[in-house]
This record gives C-alpha cells, structure tokens and sequence, in this order.
C-alpha cells in the first residue's frame, strides 16, 4: 500500500512525464556512468580493490538517470544511499560531490530544491564525520576538500534550479502572449459587432425612413389622380423620386463602409434638417407641432443620434397608429438634450419590441443617455435624454 508521503515523494513532477528515452537522459547516464567507472578505475584509496560489482553500480547508479524526470526525489534517494554503501564495503574513493552531482541537479530541476539541499547536507556531514572519525586529518577534510565537494554540489543545485525558472519564465512568457492574442482577438470581434450593430441601425434607420415616405406618397399621388389633381399627384411623385435616389444613395455609402471599415462615415442628417421634411412623412392633414429650444449647437454624434430618433418616431406613427397630431420638442437644460415625440394616435408597438424601438435606445445609450418608449396617456410617447459631452469610447 502507498502512503500519502511516498506518493508526492514519487510522483511525476518536472517538465516532462514518462521514461521515454529523451536524449538529455540518455546523456546523462552514460556521463555519469562513464565519470564513475574512470575514477574507480583509478583505484585511488580503499581498502578493496574495485571488482565487476563496483563498475556495475556504477552502471545502475547511471540508469536511475533514465527516470529523473518522473522519480526525482527517489532517484536523489538512491543516489545518496548507493554512494554510502559503495563506501562501506571499502572500494576506491570516488569522492562525495560527483556520484550525486547528476540526481542533485534532477532534483532542484523538478523544483524539489529542499530535498536537493538536504540530501546534499547530509552527504557532506556524512563525509566530513567518518573521515575524521577514521583518523584523517582536519586540514585536509575540511580544509582542502570539503570547498570542492561543496562547491560542484551547489553548482548542480544552481544549475538545476536555474533551468527550472528559465522553464517556467517561458512557460509564463507564452501564456501571457496566448492570453494577449485571445484578448485582442476578443476585442476584434467585439469592435466588429458593434460596427455591424451600426450599420444595421444606420440602414434600418435610413431606409425605414425613406422606404415609408415612398409608400405613403405612393398611396398620396394614386388618390391625387383618381381625383384628377395632376398638381399634388406630381408633388407626390416628386417626393417619391427624391426619397428613392436617397435610398439608394444610403445603400451606396453602406456598400462603401462595409469594403473599407475604416472608411469615415458620410455626414449623417441633422436634428434640424428632419424636422424640415418631417410634414413629408407624415400622413397629410396630420397636425405637427415642433418647439425647438436649442441655445448652441449640437455635437455631431448627438445631433445624427436626435435626427435618427425623431425619423425613427415618425415612421412608427405612420407604421403604428392613426394620429391626427403629432408634438416634437427639443430642448437643451442642463448640458443634456431633452427630446420628446409624442402622438395621440393608438399605443403603437410595445417598448420592448420592434428592432426600431430598439435602435433608437442603443443610440441613446451609446451616448451614455437613455430612452423610453411606451404608451402615454392617450397616444404614445418617446422620450430621450443625450448628454452633449459623452464619452467617445463608451461608443
């Protein structure tokens, strides 16, 4: 049964999973294996001469490198205590740093920086203890050798620790360019759909307001001529001609904006300029009432946003009810534009509904105004509020 400890303690951890002869590996263990079997060969100390048994651990302490990368902790652990039993059947001396140089790196490299540290600790004060225990000389122990084995296993630790950060800055560095390419792909498709959003409302708007005027002089100049009145027949179809050539010269400069989005947008109509032709929407013989108050100009955006809101109010009143009057105002108070377009004809369209009632409100919006929509007393009414000084980029 495995304990929770000698799970973690054996767990895949590192950069890389499985045994799967990568070339790093494979290099290692055979240096490992190679740099052993030379010193031991060198026969240097000891109280047994070195035999097939010792050239094997040296193979098998080379092989464990094969699975540093999922086992880095268990191989640091067999590294130390195979060094330790090499040395207690009295073999060669091969030194303490070089046998577990390869699995002390291995193991600050999978981030396991305390175990390398400790198993490296415990080599030395191992080492240093038994030496002197047996005799050797402290100047020569500590003072000549103990900075060599030291330093060559801090260097492993370094080197493996430093690999490890190198690993995981790079690893971050990709993340965060994934994450800026996903967030800049976010804001591309989001910009798309709000100039998709208003040229949709552009051309609802537009072509709402013209295709209306042509039906209803349409009916206008076939009532004239049924009564023989070649004059208001003619004024009709004149309207008609003037309101199709806006048409279609609204589809041009759409057909326009959608080849090249960067294109400016072509002077939108003015609050002013549809009030003028507004009797031309209308029904004739309905009332129209306007009250314009307006002690500066309007600011372009605000200015095309009313303009579009009143074409857009009148439209539903023919489309919707059969008012006999209808009551624009307009007015400036307080740094806002009050706009209001009231009839009394049926209750129309319900607010919520309608891609009309719903464009007029995101205009309104966009400019970080606001606008209702809804029956009022005995007709309908709408209602909008336009900041002059609106933010550009909540649009």
């Amino acid at each position: 049964m495995t304990t929770p400890s000698t799970s973690r303690l054996n767990a895949p951890t590192g950069p890389a999973r499985g045994l799967g002869g990568r070339p790093l590996d494979i290099i290692l263990a055979l240096a490992v294996t190679g740099v052993l079997v030379a010193i031991i060969s060198a026969g240097v100390g000891g109280d047994t001469e070195s035999d097939a048994v010792t050239y094997l651990w040296a193979a098998g302490l080379g092989a464990v490198m094969l699975v540093r990368r999922r086992y880095p902790v268990l191989v640091l652990a067999v590294s130390v205590l195979g060094l330790f039993a090499y040395y207690s059947f009295g073999y060669p001396a091969i030194g303490v740093a070089v046998p577990v140089a390869a699995a002390l790196f291995s193991a600050a490299e999978a981030g396991r920086l305390r175990w390398a540290i400790g198993a490296a600790l415990l080599v030395v004060g191992a080492s240093v203890f038994f030496r002197l225990a047996e005799g050797e000389a402290a100047s020569l122990v500590i003072g000549y050798e103990l900075a060599g084995h030291v330093l060559l296993m801090a260097a492993a630790i370094a080197l493996g620790d430093g690999l490890r950060s190198r690993r995981r800055l790079v690893a971050d560095a990709r993340r965060i360019i994934a994450l800026t390419v996903e967030d800049e792909r976010r804001r591309t498709a989001e910009s798309a759909r709000i100039e998709r959003e208003a040229i949709a409302r552009d051309l609802h708007d537009a072509l709402g307001h013209r295709t209306t005027v042509i039906s209803l002089h349409a009916d206008v100049a076939r009532e004239a001529l049924d009564r023989g009145d070649r004059a208001a027949a003619d004024a009709a179809l004149g309207i008609i001609t003037d309101s199709s050539q806006a048409v279609l010269s609204e589809l041009r400069r759409t057909v326009r904006l959608l080849r090249a989005p960067d294109e400016a947008h072509a002077p939108a109509e003015s609050l002013s300029a549809v009030l003028e032709s507004l009797p031309t929407l209308l029904v004739p013989g309905t009332e129209l009432s306007t009250s314009v108050q307006l002690d500066a100009p309007l600011p372009g955006p605000v200015d095309a946003a009313a303009a579009r809101i009143v074409q857009e109010s009148a439209v539903n009143v023919v489309r919707h009810s059969r008012a006999s009057r209808v009551e624009v105002t307009a007015r400036i108070v307080e740094g806002v534009l009050e706009l209001s377009v009231i009839d009394n004809g049926d209750a129309g369209p319900p607010a919520s509904h309608g891609a009309g009632i719903v464009g007029m409100r995101e205009r309104a919006e966009a400019l970080g105004g606001h606008l209702t929509a809804g029956p009022e007393n005995s007709g309908f009414a709408v209602r909008a509020v336009l900041p002059l000084a609106h933010d550009e980029e909540a649009r």
